[in-house]
């Protein structure tokens, strides 16, 4: 079965608001990492449009020149799969910005689902957001950089997605990592 063709998804990779490790509302530094690999897996499971959400001139500045350089300058020409991947990046100022911009394309506003390393009351399966997406539903999945999405940013969502979780206590991949696992278990093909 490859649920990916019924899934209406987007992704986001917030940089604000998310916490720092004393639990603090900050506004996190792009990564030159984060941008390629998530867009690679963005484009690899089918993913319509991923979003890179900071309010901070000088990171926008930062991903657009690093964007543009895959996208329409010598790196286009070295790499194209590259290209095709980046093509996907959006950079924006806020969230509000994101989910507007994906209603006026879908007409109507896409449900959010935040994600988070810890366990959080209400969360919902893998599958059951599948099932939940399975319909044509415009999802826009959100990734917090730091330590994580800010609270209110969490509260605001319309669905709270079950943490990927390891063998043991310890819980902390890297955003891109955690990017990957999530759209295979939400978009890859599994029998």
């Amino acid at each position: 079965m490859n649920p990916s063709s019924t899934l209406n998804l987007n992704i986001a990779l917030i940089h604000y608001p998310v916490i720092n490790k004393n639990g603090e509302v900050i506004a996190s530094a792009v990564t030159n990492l984060d941008l390629h690999d998530m867009a690679r897996s963005a484009r690899t499971y089918g993913v319509k449009g991923f979003y890179v959400v900071t309010p901070l001139e000088d990171q926008q500045a930062l991903a657009g020149k690093l964007v543009d350089h895959w996208i329409s300058g010598g790196g286009a020409r070295y790499n194209p799969k590259r290209c095709e991947a980046l093509q996907l990046v959006h950079i924006r100022d806020n969230l509000e910005q994101v989910v507007t911009e994906i209603g006026q394309d879908e007409g109507r506003q896409p449900r959010t689902i935040v994600t988070c390393a810890r366990p959080q009351k209400g969360s919902v399966t893998f599958g059951e957001l599948r099932q939940t997406l399975s319909d044509g539903t415009s999802g826009l999945l959100l990734f917090g950089t730091a330590w994580g999405l800010a609270p209110d940013c969490m509260a605001a969502a319309d669905i709270i997605l079950d943490p990927v979780r390891g063998t043991g206590a310890y819980n902390h991949l890297s955003v891109r990592s955690a990017t990957a696992i999530i759209l295979d278990r939400l978009c890859g093909e599994f029998d």
